[in-house]
């Protein structure tokens, strides 16, 4: 089922549709509330928060884009606000040397214990906030500049920068545990963005 249809089902009453839509979208307002807010009970009452701004706005909702970035958007609001709210949330960005030196060191004798994915996922969540955001946003749920854009109301030029920061900071940490091939694989990926 499209998401019109969805939509139109739900605004008759179908509350089995807005089950199916909850079940739909459920994994991106958790991946997004999750980028933004660390304590797992936080992230599940955000979500559920979520899901109730979406049905009692679903009425509003034009069309002027993907309900995707319509609910991201609101999941992404919804965690600042509850970071605000709680003040967790700092606004400030660091200089790129201070990031560096808090990322997780990898000791290539560990390589063997370590699961390389849960290594990278752990760095991004290391970095902050506004960067662990837009490289979700980007690489993760794979929305585009102009939805990142509508998403979190930062302009295009500055979701591209934080972007671009991000990366560097994740591939210098990279570089001492990659093989040259892979790394240059990481930079053509980089370089094509």
């Amino acid at each position: 089922m499209d998401d019109h249809e969805l939509i139109r089902q739900i605004l008759n009453g179908n509350m089995n549709c807005f089950t199916f839509l909850v079940n739909r979208y459920r994994k991106l307002v958790v991946h997004i509330t999750g980028r933004l807010i660390q304590r797992r009970d936080e992230i599940e009452d955000v979500s559920q928060e979520v899901f109730l701004k979406v049905y009692q706005n679903l009425s509003k909702y034009r069309n002027d884009c993907k309900l995707s970035t319509w609910i991201a958007t609101i999941a992404y609001n919804s965690a600042c606000n509850h970071m605000r709210k709680y003040k967790k949330y700092d606004e400030t960005i660091p200089d790129d040397s201070s990031i560096l030196g808090s990322l997780k060191e990898f000791k290539t004798t560990e390589y063997e214990q370590i699961d390389f994915h849960r290594y990278i996922r752990d760095q991004i969540e290391l970095l902050p906030v506004q960067y662990r955001t837009v490289i979700t946003l980007f690489h993760l749920d794979e929305f585009s500049y102009n939805e990142i854009e509508q998403i979190t109301g930062m302009a295009e030029g500055t979701v591209k920068s934080y972007l671009f920061r991000a990366k560097v900071i994740l591939r210098e940490k990279l570089k001492f545990i990659v093989d040259e091939n892979s790394l240059k694989m990481v930079k053509e990926i980089s370089n094509e963005n």
